[in-house]
């Protein structure tokens, strides 16, 4: 069982930043491609970032240029750093992970989800 605990959401300022982290945990498994989702109040959850286990990643356009994807594979950790935030970046965003076992691709694992609010 592969646990994604998330942390580093809360409210913050129009033009401000954040850290989103991200850690795996668990037994007998390991991790491929990670990524981040988000979902707004009424909207579907929609891509923000991946990032490959070799480094190569993906960014959605509503947030290329101000965001950054980054991973430390010796932690099973994948952080996500925002800056210049809008009130649209509002939602709460999901960590997910590629879950191997023994090479053989086993599932995708989603995380709790933490909140961010972006408000004056």
């Amino acid at each position: 069982q592969v646990q994604l605990v998330e942390s580093g959401g809360g409210l913050v300022q129009p033009g401000g930043s954040l850290r989103l982290s991200c850690a795996a945990s668990g037994s007998s498994f390991s991790i491929g491609a990670m990524g981040w989702y988000r979902q707004a109040p009424g909207k579907q959850r929609e891509l923000v970032a991946t990032i490959t286990r070799g480094g190569s990643t993906n960014y959605a356009a509503s947030v290329k240029g101000r965001t950054t994807i980054s991973r430390d594979n010796a932690k099973n950790t994948v952080y996500l750093a925002m800056n210049s935030l809008k009130p649209e970046d509002t939602a709460v965003y999901y960590c997910n992970a590629a879950v191997y076992s023994s090479s053989r691709y086993l599932r995708d694992s989603w995380g709790q989800g933490t909140q961010v609010t972006v408000s004056s």
